[in-house]
C-alpha cells in the first residue's frame, strides 16, 4: 500500500525590521536589537549562531555608521528566516562608498587602524554579498546556516503580513508506520 501525499503547509518565516540613527549608538543598539530578536526566535544567546550574528550585525552596522552615513539619514537592520539559514542585511543611502565584494576583500596589515570588518564578516558568514539599492544606497547581505531551522520554523508559526512565505512540506507517518520526509523548498 503506498502512503498517502504529504499536506502541504504553508509556514511564514519571520522577519524583523527596523531602523537606527547613524550613530555609534545606533550601531550599539542594532546590535543588542539584533540578539533579542534572534533569542525570541529560539536562537540563544552565546550559542554560535548567535554569537556569529552578533559580529556580523556589529560590523556592518558600524561600516553603515562610519562609511554609508548621510546626515539625517538612517540606516536599516533586517533579519529574516529563509530556508535554513539567518538573513541579515543592512541598508544605508550611499550608494557611491560600496565595500570590496566576496573574494576582494583585503587582509588589514598588522598596524593598519580599520579594515577589519568585512574580514570579519567574510570569516563568520556562510554566504554575504553587496546589492545596490533603489533609491540610491546599498545593501550588505549576509546569511549565516541554521542547522536546527525547520525546528525553529516550525515552532514559531508566525503568518504576520510581509514576511517571507516558505512552503514547508510536513512529515507524516504513513499507514504502516514507516515515516516519510519531504523536504521543504523556499519560496520567493
Amino acid at each position: 500500500m503506498t502512503a498517502p501525499p504529504a499536506a502541504r503547509h504553508t509556514l511564514t518565516a519571520p522577519t524583523f525590521t527596523r531602523r537606527f540613527s547613524s550613530t555609534p549608538l545606533g550601531a550599539r543598539l542594532a546590535r543588542h536589537q539584533a540578539l533579542k530578536q534572534l533569542h525570541a526566535w529560539g536562537i540563544r544567546y552565546g550559542s554560535e549562531e548567535s554569537e556569529r550574528a552578533a559580529v556580523v550585525v556589529a560590523e556592518l552596522a558600524a561600516n553603515a555608521v562610519t562609511h554609508g552615513r548621510v546626515p539625517g539619514r538612517d540606516f536599516e537592520l533586517r533579519l529574516s528566516l529563509p530556508t535554513g539559514s539567518l538573513r541579515i542585511e543592512i541598508t544605508d543611502t550611499r550608494a557611491e562608498r560600496l565595500p570590496p565584494g566576496p573574494g576582494a576583500v583585503r587582509q588589514a596589515r598588522p598596524l593598519d587602524e580599520d579594515g577589519r570588518g568585512m574580514v570579519l564578516v567574510d570569516a563568520l558568514a556562510d554566504r554575504w554579498e553587496v546589492q545596490d539599492r533603489r533609491p540610491p544606497g546599498k545593501t550588505i547581505l549576509a546569511e549565516i546556516d541554521l542547522p536546527r531551522w525547520l525546528s525553529l520554523v516550525r515552532r514559531l508559526g508566525v503568518t504576520a503580513p510581509g514576511q517571507v512565505a516558505v512552503a514547508v512540506e510536513e512529515e507524516e507517518r504513513s499507514q504502516d508506520g514507516v515515516l516519510n520526509h519531504f523536504p521543504g523548498r523556499y519560496e520567493r
